[in-house]
């Protein structure tokens, strides 16, 4: 359904615009994860985002151009007042935790909590481990995940911004869903009322329709 992950003409018309926040403990590697995307870059010297950062990168999906308006924000406390701003018309989330660090998985319930408080009830949310390259140093079964995911009705995926492991997997399996729940309301809205189709195109879309996200099974990447 989606392009082959290439970089789109810039230039090009864009049909819709979605944007999805990452969210989760500092240091966890929220950063890395959209340079990966973003950019297809890492650095090992990478710095602690201050407060709230964002990039874009427009993909094809079935046929349309999506940009993709990602938020990167500060994990520390300090900056939870910004954060809660920050969520307003967001359609897709990405809970990030590190499999080395059990505490910030830990966290993950509060930081659900908080999305849900400040998010719109329908946004798509994947709950991603990241730094899975670091396999000999796993502090949360992979298992203990996918039964949060299940239980809380996420999308779940173990990454690797390093090795770009699943990075790209993510970001698609989160615009995807939202495309996909996006377009079946406009055909509905379609068909109910006709001058209404195609008024989504190249806004923010805040999603309607069920609150539920049925979870994915996927392959968790291995070291």
């Amino acid at each position: 359904m989606a392009s082959g992950g290439g970089y789109s003409d810039p230039s090009q018309k864009i049909d819709y615009v979605f944007k999805v926040v990452l969210i989760g403990d500092s240091a966890v590697g929220k950063s890395q994860i959209l340079a990966r995307f973003a950019r297809n870059e890492f650095s090992l010297d990478s710095k602690a985002t201050i407060g709230v950062e964002f990039q874009t990168r427009t993909l094809v999906i079935d046929h349309k151009s999506v940009k993709a308006q990602i938020w990167d924000t500060a994990g520390q406390e300090r900056y939870r007042a910004v954060t809660s701003a920050y969520y307003r018309g967001a359609v897709g989330a990405m809970l990030v935790y590190d499999i080395t660090k059990r505490q910030t998985f830990d966290h993950i319930p509060r930081w659900l909590e908080e999305l849900r408080n400040h998010a719109d009830k329908n946004i798509v949310i994947i709950l991603i481990g990241n730094k899975c390259d670091l396999e000999d140093q796993r502090a949360v079964p992979t298992e203990d995940a996918k039964e949060f995911a299940e239980k809380e009705g996420l999308f779940f995926l173990e990454t690797s911004a390093l090795e770009s492991t699943n990075v790209e997997d993510a970001f698609l399996t989160v615009l995807t869903e939202i495309f996909r729940i996006v377009n079946k309301k406009s055909l509905t809205a379609g068909e109910e009322q006709k001058e209404n189709s195609g008024s989504l195109a190249g806004k923010k879309i805040i999603v309607p329709g069920p609150a539920q996200v049925i979870p994915e099974k996927k392959m968790c990447c291995r070291s």
